[in-house]
């Protein structure tokens, strides 16, 4: 990995983390065209650099996280699923994150359900008039329900913060209210996977550069200034358009990598 493919990597993180296109399938495809999906330290990179749009999230929202307790304990309940599937499914995860025709068939089927989404939950826009609505409405239940559905994007090209806002959705949340407990949601977690991941990482007997350290560093502080932005357009975007141009994204862009790897590219981890 050179500083180059480190500014590539962490403004795609930065632009598609908090978006329902998942950025672990975008980052796979990214290194997979670079070569450098295979390499232990670029999976740890795509995992750890998450840390940076995760402050983003705590900046912009920084008065929410101090609403009461039960918000600590909401995002507990939602954040157990994960935890134990995570724990559960390591190592079959760890090899999904080599296939990019995984990626672009969670691609697919994912749009093909943003593309729906919003038909399916119509009532959830009455919702949307009600200005006091807020993650402080939700329940424990439901958000042990919205934990469940992360546990989906475990799979590459699912996207977590999609599988989370539907997740939400399905709890009659509107879009917004969604979304942003979806961000939340992704504190705890990404922080527990990038524990997990440096724990494995130096368990393999693999030791950190003052290189990689400086890749890592600058890759958290792109990742970060980039999530600030898209964050505030994506919340603007769902609030009055939707899903739906998120997936038709998603159905384009699966069936483009599944076009290129078998007719012009093939893609590959190495």
């Amino acid at each position: 990995m050179n500083y180059i493919e480190v500014i590539l990597l962490a403004i795609i993180e930065g632009i598609t983390e908090y978006l329902p296109v998942s950025s672990t399938g975008h980052l796979i495809i990214a290194s997979s065209f670079l070569h450098i999906a295979g390499d232990s330290f670029t999976k740890l990179f795509t995992i750890v650099i998450q840390l940076g749009a995760i402050l983003a999230v705590v900046v912009l929202y920084l008065k929410r996280f101090f609403q009461s307790f039960d918000f600590y304990l909401k995002l507990l309940v939602a954040f157990i699923p994960a935890v134990f599937f995570g724990l559960l499914l390591n190592d079959f995860i760890d090899e999904l994150l080599e296939s990019p025709l995984v990626v672009a068939l969670s691609l697919i089927i994912g749009g093909v359900i943003l593309v729906k989404v919003d038909d399916w939950f119509q009532t959830n826009k009455k919702l949307s008039a009600i200005e006091d609505e807020s993650t402080a409405t939700i329940s424990f239940v439901a958000a042990f329900k919205i934990g469940l559905f992360q546990c989906f994007s475990m799979i590459p090209g699912t996207s977590r913060s999609g599988a989370t806002i539907v997740g939400g959705m399905t709890q009659k949340l509107n879009r917004k209210t969604a979304a942003e407990f979806s961000f939340f949601l992704a504190v705890p977690t990404m922080l527990g996977a990038t524990a997990k991941k440096l724990f494995d990482y130096y368990q393999e007997g693999f030791h950190l550069s003052s290189e990689q350290i400086n890749f890592l560093l600058l890759g958290n502080v792109i990742a970060f200034i980039v999530a600030m932005f898209a964050i505030k357009s994506f919340i603007d975007y769902l609030s009055k358009s939707g899903f739906k141009i998120f997936g038709y994204y998603r159905i384009l862009l699966g069936i483009s990598i599944l076009i290129i790897h078998f007719f012009i590219y093939s893609l590959t981890v190495i």
